[in-house]
């Protein structure tokens, strides 16, 4: 999702000051309660985790959005569920790029994961921040519902990742 001129941002510190703004004005306490409220109410018929995490702005230890999503997957024990159906959306917001992981037990194409980042993609670049964030929420709850393994009969979510993002 990189615009042309991301290396200028960087460079003159205007993305660091540009995820900090986009972090403050779209992601508030109640606009994460929403889009928690949204994770739970998602996950009462699968067996997938999802887990949304939000960087205002990327270290400089990791150039690339892909390589850095990995690390907050490990970082936050997203992979740390019974049937490894743990998901991580991630949102650097300072560099305009979204990575969804999913861990193995989920079954879903990656042309599907794509289809999710390209729609919330459309959504922030028209300045639709927090709506687009709970529809991506709710288009993964649908893949997750889909392709998570099956709840066995009388079981129900664990909920072992929380659902409140994080801010990192």
């Amino acid at each position: 999702m990189r615009q042309d001129g991301g290396k200028w941002k960087e460079l003159t510190g205007w993305a660091f000051l540009e995820g900090h703004w986009l972090r403050r004005r779209h992601f508030g306490p109640v606009a994460l309660e929403r889009i928690a409220g949204r994770i739970a109410a998602g996950e009462q018929g699968h067996t997938g985790e999802l887990m949304v995490a939000i960087e205002a702005v990327s270290p400089a230890h990791e150039r690339q959005s892909h390589r850095r999503a990995l690390e907050v997957f490990g970082r936050l024990r997203v992979w740390d569920t019974p049937r490894n159906t743990g998901v991580l959306l991630y949102i650097a917001l300072d560099r305009h790029r979204i990575e969804l992981i999913a861990d193995r037990g989920i079954a879903a194409p990656a042309t599907a994961w794509q289809a999710v980042c390209g729609r919330l993609e459309s959504r922030l670049q028209h300045g639709d921040y927090l709506a687009g964030v709970l529809d991506a929420v709710s288009d993964i709850e649908q893949l997750l519902a889909v392709y998570s393994p099956p709840l066995m009969a009388g079981e129900s979510n664990g909920n072992d990742l929380p659902d409140q993002p994080v801010m990192l």
